[in-house]
């Protein structure tokens, strides 16, 4: 499991951090992979950790509320957007956190995902910090992100904890 403490840390490295909004073609032009990252707002500086690390692997990464596009609060407009970007970008990736779990558009987005991607383009990345692990619910459904011994990225596939693959292999 990736900890909210390493994600944090990430988050101080983001000097680079180059998020991608509505450049979704130019990345794939260049080859690389785009991921919605699926997170609780209220873990803002945990998804820009994950993104840093995301990014470290080779990804773009399109995060909602740094889209100057989106509506200032959500509503309709909001949920079509999203379901744009999700169709749009090559993979979806849920940053399971304790806000995660609580949030009314996190399981919202990860249905939606469901519907409209392959299971092996939805990855989740659950997460532990000092008072529990999160995400346990989703890992045997699809596949699941974790950070390596070396520091690295690891994919793993449904119910495996071995024989992962380095993301930057993946993506």
């Amino acid at each position: 499991m990736i900890t909210t403490d390493s994600l944090r840390g990430a988050s101080y490295k983001r000097a680079q951090f180059n998020v991608i909004t509505r450049s979704v073609q130019q990345a794939k032009i260049l080859g690389q992979s785009t991921i919605f990252l699926c997170h609780s707002h209220k873990d803002h500086t945990l998804a820009l950790g994950f993104a840093q690390l995301l990014q470290e692997a080779g990804c773009k990464v399109y995060i909602d509320w740094l889209d100057s596009e989106m509506p200032e609060k959500p509503n309709k407009e909001t949920a079509a957007r999203i379901q744009i970007k999700i169709k749009e970008n090559d993979y979806f990736v849920y940053l399971a956190t304790e806000n995660s779990s609580k949030s009314r558009w996190c399981p919202w987005e990860i249905g939606y995902a469901d519907g409209v991607k392959v299971t092996n383009k939805i990855v989740i990345a659950p997460t532990k910090d000092r008072t529990g692990a999160y995400g346990q619910e989703y890992l045997e459904l699809y596949q699941r992100i974790e950070i390596a011994a070396n520091g690295s990225l690891a994919i793993f596939d449904p119910g495996m904890t071995t024989n992962g693959r380095y993301a930057n292999s993946v993506w």
